[in-house]
C-alpha cells in the first residue's frame, strides 16, 4: 500500500513503469523534467490567452450622436484622400476570416487538449508524495509564471 504522506525519499515511481527512480541522481533528473513540464504548461496556459485574445471580435464601437461621429472621424482623418470611405467604419466578413477563426478554434482545442493532459499528469506527479517531485511542481509553477505572464502585458 502507498503511503499518504510525504515523504523525501530518492526512490519513487512516476506515471509510466519505465520511469522508476532509485538513485539521487535519478531524482534531480527527475525533479528537473517536471519542472521543466510545469514551465511549459504555464506558458502553454498563456499562449491560449493570447490566441484567444486575437480571435474575439473587437469591441462594439460606443454610443456617440451622429454628428459628434462625423466630427471625430472628420478630425482623425482630415485632410485623406479616402475619409469617406473609412467614416463610419464598417467590419466586412468573409470566408477567410470565418476559415482563419475555424483553425484558430482548433489549434486552441489541440492547444487545451495539451494543457489538460499535462495538468492531469503533472498532478499525478504530486499524487506520488515525494517531497522533492512536488517541490519541483511548484518552483517550476512559480517560474513559469515569473517567465510566461509577463508576455500577456502586450495583449
Amino acid at each position: 500500500m502507498m503511503s499518504m504522506t510525504f515523504q523525501a525519499s530518492s526512490s519513487v515511481m512516476l506515471l509510466f513503469d519505465f520511469w522508476d527512480v532509485h538513485t539521487p541522481a535519478g531524482m534531480a533528473l527527475s525533479v528537473l523534467v517536471v519542472l521543466l513540464l510545469t514551465v511549459f504548461y504555464e506558458v502553454l496556459k498563456v499562449w491560449r490567452v493570447r490566441l484567444g485574445s486575437h480571435c474575439q471580435p473587437p469591441a462594439p464601437p460606443r454610443a456617440q450622436s451622429p454628428s459628434q461621429a462625423s466630427s471625430d472621424c472628420n478630425s482623425i482623418l482630415e485632410g485623406s484622400p479616402s475619409e469617406s470611405s473609412l467614416c463610419p467604419f464598417q467590419p466586412q466578413h468573409s470566408s477567410s476570416s470565418t476559415s482563419s477563426r475555424l483553425l484558430l478554434h482548433l489549434v486552441q482545442t489541440l492547444l487545451h487538449l495539451v494543457q489538460v493532459t499535462l495538468g492531469y499528469m503533472l498532478m499525478l506527479c504530486v499524487m506520488t508524495y515525494n517531497t522533492w517531485i512536488f517541490l519541483g511542481v511548484v518552483v517550476g509553477s512559480a517560474l513559469g509564471y515569473f517567465v510566461a505572464y509577463p508576455l500577456l502585458r502586450d495583449v
